[in-house]
């Protein structure tokens, strides 16, 4: 039981810690795809593009294997790194869903009427102001749909971290499987678990919407 409990502590910190990072980086990244400088929504446009059109395991391969390795190479060895296989993980999933994130909420900044714009400038707003205290609330009534089915997706990606021996629920349940080849109870306790999580995430998501 322990390494199942242990593991399901981990795929839960990891989906709440990633989701968190994730609606910050989509933030981010639909401010600059909106703010009309091109030295800000090109490169914004550059990243979402590439981290779309590739898949999460390899971003992730890539990150841990390659731009890891090369940290450990600049600071000395990898005693000497503060990135953990676990805070890839968390980065890897907050950059990638971050970046759909940021498409969902782009749809929805361009979803505002026009003349609500205009009211907010005629009151004075800086264009800081206008994206802080009017687009953005409306873009998240707007985009809420499609980040709660992204987030849902985020939960199921944390699965991911056994790739790279995080010890979550998934990679918890493959060293048991090791000991004692009870497959067929393994992945129905696997499906069980992210049938829940995702269950509560989407709840929660239908209760904000409503």
């Amino acid at each position: 039981r322990t390494p199942w409990v242990q593991g399901i502590v981990v795929t839960i910190e990891l989906a709440v810690l990633s989701i968190a990072c994730s609606l910050v980086v989509g933030v981010a990244i639909a401010a600059a795809l909106t703010s009309g400088r091109p030295w800000l929504s090109h490169p914004a446009r550059g990243f979402v593009e590439l981290t779309r059109n590739t898949p999460t395991l390899v971003q992730l391969y890539c990150a841990f294997f390659v731009l890891n390795m090369l940290i450990n190479q600049a600071v000395g060895g990898p005693q000497n790194n503060p990135l953990t296989a676990y805070a890839w993980v968390v980065i890897v999933l907050s950059l990638h869903y971050g970046a759909f994130h940021a498409e969902a909420l782009r749809a929805g900044i361009e979803a505002v009427p026009k003349v609500t714009r205009e009211s907010a400038i005629s009151l004075g707003f800086s264009k800081r102001e206008l994206l802080a205290y009017v687009e953005l609330p409306l873009a998240f009534r707007f985009a809420l749909p499609s980040l709660v089915n992204n987030l849902v997706n985020l939960v199921k990606s944390t699965a991911l971290g056994s790739a790279i021996a995080v010890g979550e629920v998934t990679y918890a349940s493959l060293m048991i499987w090791v000991q004692r080849d009870n497959v067929l109870e393994l992945m129905i306790f696997i499906f069980l678990v992210y049938g829940v999580l995702t269950l509560i995430d989407s709840r929660l998501g239908t209760l904000l919407e409503n």
